[in-house]
């Protein structure tokens, strides 16, 4: 199957799975799947792809679900719980760099075949999940911060604004940040910064459709939404 093909599904899966969350989960599931997602966007970012003839980094989706996922809790629940969302999910990415760590300490039998493919994915890993812990944090409160402003300034209208603003601006912010954080000296510094800019280009193509499924989202729980 053709990773275009894989691309479109991933993103639709996604983010519909997040409107559906929203709507019978609640606050408790979209955080449950910021924390969710950034661990799992830290294990595929090790890995990547074509994509319409550019490279980039897989867990572009995922990571860029949980800036629909902040915006969809300060939309329906407020600043506050998107703030607290952004905290569990960097707990959840810590945890996992813990836990993934002491794995590999623990020395493998004579005929353990799975260590070595471990040690090479959690020990690259390592680096790229401090540097997602620390733009992560930055990026999705900053994300916060301009989407609960600007809700604010145009008095709840013109939510497809505020949220493409938000999104493409943190997210672009957080992809150069990271990709030097993760990679500067693993790639030369061109390869990274062509990563950064497809990586960016991707993401920006991805926070303009999740728009539609934020006004979906914002639909199905239209009596729920508060007016601060």
């Amino acid at each position: 199957m053709p990773n275009e093909i894989i691309f479109i599904i991933e993103l639709v899966v996604c983010f519909l799975a997040l409107t559906l969350i929203n709507k019978f989960l609640n606050k408790e599931g979209l955080i449950a799947w910021i924390a969710i997602a950034s661990i799992l966007a830290n294990v595929m970012t090790a890995k990547t792809s074509d994509l319409f003839g550019i490279s980039y980094t897989l867990g572009t989706i995922l990571f860029a679900s949980t800036f629909l996922a902040t915006d969809m809790i300060t939309e329906r629940f407020g600043k506050e719980d998107a703030k607290k969302g952004v905290i569990i999910g960097m707990v959840g990415t810590l945890s996992f760099i813990v836990a993934s760590q002491i794995c590999l300490w623990y020395k493998p039998t004579d005929f353990d075949y799975a260590n070595p493919s471990m040690q090479t994915l959690f020990s690259l890993n390592l680096r790229i999940s401090i540097s997602s812990v620390i733009m992560y944090f930055i990026a999705n409160m900053v994300d916060v911060y301009i989407y609960d402003a600007l809700k604010k300034k145009m008095n709840n209208k013109h939510m497809w604004l505020r949220n493409n603003v938000a999104t493409i601006i943190c997210n672009t912010l957080e992809n150069f940040f990271f990709m030097f954080g993760a990679f500067f000296g693993i790639y030369d510094n061109k390869t990274i910064l062509m990563m950064a800019i497809t990586t960016s280009l991707v993401e920006i193509v991805v926070g303009l459709c999740d728009t539609p499924f934020l006004y979906l989202s914002t639909k199905l729980t239209k009596k729920e939404i508060i007016n601060e």
